[in-house]
């Protein structure tokens, strides 16, 4: 009979076969009644799930990240029962768990509109309700493809007929309504207390378009009602806060049909770029890389060569000149290695560094395209070090160093790490492989950071650690990789003559920081609100007269700052100060300076920051000082 050991490694005998449920109600009635679903032997499964051998349990609730993903899971079914009690004809697909909630595609002979949206909403708080139980069964194969077709459900007995023979069918029933599923779902529906639908979207069947365009109806879903309202207020802080509302707000940049995903910087803009540019830069040089350029057009056979073209063409932007095939380059990488083949390399030269701030582009779909986020022109903070196989792991443990200086710099403390290790389909020898994951896992051990392993996830050429950052919002991006690849230089013919006087191949290791410079400010501005560090402000500082007495003296004072390399204007307009300083706290702008005939008179200024916040009186020497100590603390915000 079966002996079930419990996470804090207690252990629970019973003379039969028991399911999670029995197990929850024999620890307690409080854990059965907060039970949601249970992971046997680590496998996520149903509460109805029988135990029939010894087996450790964990039971799951609400407060579980397991149990918040069980509950979406579970409330993209209640969404799709609630649809087909209200459009009978309406056709259910596919409804996955995603970050903070879930979707359902539905085909439908109408386009869903906001007002069924809050129908649908309502009909699934009726539902959740009821406490409907939530009931798995398993059925063959052909006999599920027949029911779903004599439901009229056709995408379903679709899926069904690409799963593979031999897999478990299983079916879960609520009420008068069934869904095909793995699970696990909760006991009943009413678990599911916490939700709300957020939007509707259109999306391809099997996301191509040459297939119908179906109804996306988007939800979120959360184990209390409190996280659920935590979470509708930041996503309110987070349209607040939308780069390309700010974006036009604050002049900095702006998109247009005619260049669909390509930028167009504004001068305020292109100084918040530069002042990145110039840093990352400053980065490159103080950290042994060197700079190159390579060209943005290169003939198709390099992309052949390099493997790129049989992947990735199809993202490509191709021309061609004389009957010769061009590709705009999507990547850097292959153009680093011919930089890198240019004269005969010794193992003394070795690690060689190639930073490029390359211009890319790729042929992304219109749909995908979002302001910074997501763009089809866009430049990265790229390198490639090439380097022995015995230097990957100083090379990568230096590289760590560099990047979390790097977010900090910008205000980023938080950092997530997962370490992808090689997939199914991969080139080179698992011995090479063994080497190059021990030297990413090495390195990131010996700095005592923490980190999730991605089997399976690495590129076909090698591993790869991915560094991602969390903004104010506890939003998280992925910015940072560093790759290891043994394919592409013996590809294009990369070699060293290494101490026994043999040529061998490199390793070469693709290392971004911030990935795309686009995104980055995207992220910045989201995460700033705006409102920028000191350092990076498009405006730092702006004067302020109060009547035209002194005007002379705040174009002086302005002039004075200019001088010593910071970014101040003097706004001399026939306006109330007041008014001045309310529109120049709206551009967000770090520091107002404000002179009257008191301040001419003293030969100072006085100091109020964009919160409203008046610091009284400065010289102007103090207040240079000041300025230029905040600068290189860098991640300083008012």
């Amino acid at each position: 009979m079966p002996v079930v050991t419990l996470p804090d490694g207690s252990r629970r005998e019973f003379d039969h076969p028991v399911t999670l449920l029995q197990v929850a109600e024999a620890i307690g009635p409080g854990l059965a009644k907060a039970a949601l679903a249970g992971r046997v032997d680590g496998r996520l499964v149903d509460l109805s799930h029988r135990i029939e051998a010894d087996a450790e349990v964990a039971l799951v609730t609400a407060r579980d990240a397991d149990g918040v993903e069980v509950i979406r899971h579970s409330t993209a079914h209640l969404l799709a029962q609630a649809v087909k009690a209200l459009y009978p004809k309406a056709q259910v697909t596919i409804g996955p768990v995603i970050q903070d909630g879930f979707y359902y595609d539905f085909s439908y002979e109408r386009p869903f509109t906001p007002e069924d949206l809050e129908a649908i909403e309502a009909k699934m708080h009726e539902l959740a309700a009821q406490a409907l139980p939530v009931e798995r069964r398993t059925m063959p194969r052909e006999e599920a493809i027949a029911y779903f077709r004599s439901l009229g459900e056709a995408y379903k007995a679709e899926i069904i007929e690409a799963i593979p023979r031999g897999e478990v069918i299983s079916l879960y029933s609520q009420g008068d309504f069934t869904d095909l599923c793995r699970g696990p779902h909760v006991p009943d529906t009413g678990r599911l207390k916490a939700f709300k639908l957020m939007k509707i979207a259109g999306a391809y069947w099997r996301g191509d378009s040459r297939n119908e365009m179906l109804q996306r109806i988007y939800g979120t879903a959360w184990g209390d009602r409190k996280d659920l309202a935590a979470y509708l207020q930041r996503l309110e802080e987070a349209e607040r806060r939308d780069h390309r509302k700010l974006g036009k707000a604050l002049d900095l940049f702006h998109m247009q049909e005619e260049a669909p995903g390509m930028v167009f910087w504004h001068p305020k803009g292109w100084i918040l770029w530069q002042e990145i540019e110039q840093y990352m830069r400053r980065v490159f040089r103080d950290n042994g890389y060197q700079e190159i350029r390579t060209p943005l057009v290169v003939a198709r056979t390099l992309w052949e060569r390099s493997g790129h073209w049989e992947k990735f063409s199809d993202e490509m932007f191709t021309t061609a000149s004389e009957e010769r095939d061009y590709a705009i380059k999507p990547m850097n990488c292959p153009c680093h290695v011919q930089v890198y083949n240019q004269g005969l390399k010794s193992y003394r030269d070795l690690p060689l560094r190639l930073a490029e701030f390359g211009s890319c582009h790729r042929n992304e779909l219109s749909g995908a395209l979002h302001g910074l986020m997501r763009v089809r022109g866009f430049t990265q903070d790229d390198a490639h070090i090439f380097c022995t196989e015995e230097q990957i792991q100083d090379e990568v443990s230096r590289f760590i160093d560099l990047l979390f200086k790097v977010y900090a710099d910008f205000g980023f403390s938080e950092v997530q790490i997962k370490l992808s290790t090689r997939p199914e389909k991969r080139v080179g020898s698992d011995e090479v492989w063994d080497k190059a994951e021990h030297a990413l896992e090495t390195a990131l051990n010996a700095k005592g950071l923490a980190w999730e392993l991605q089997p399976g996830e690495g590129a076909f050429y090698g591993p790869k650690i991915e560094f991602s950052l969390k903004d104010c919002l506890d939003r998280v991006w992925q910015c940072g990789t560093i790759q290891v690849d043994f394919s592409m230089p013996d590809r294009l013919g990369a070699t060293y003559v290494a101490e026994d006087g043999a040529r061998h191949v490199p390793v070469m290791l693709h290392r971004a920081i911030l990935g795309s410079l686009e995104r980055f400010v995207g992220i910045l501005t989201e995460h700033y609100a705006g409102q920028y560090p000191l350092w990076l402000a498009p405006v730092q500082a702006v004067v302020l007269n109060i009547t035209d007495r002194q005007a002379d003296y705040a174009r002086e004072v302005a002039q004075e700052f200019v001088s010593k390399g910071f970014r101040v204007i003097a706004d001399l307009r026939n306006e109330k100060v007041g008014f001045k300083i309310r529109e120049h706290s709206m551009q967000r702008v770090p520091y107002l300076l404000i002179v009257g005939d008191k301040e001419v008179e003293a030969g100072s200024v006085s100091l109020r920051t964009r919160d409203g916040k008046d610091h009284g009186s400065f010289g102007i020497g103090d207040l240079v000082a000041k300025f230029t100590e905040e600068t290189m603390k860098r991640a300083v915000s008012h």
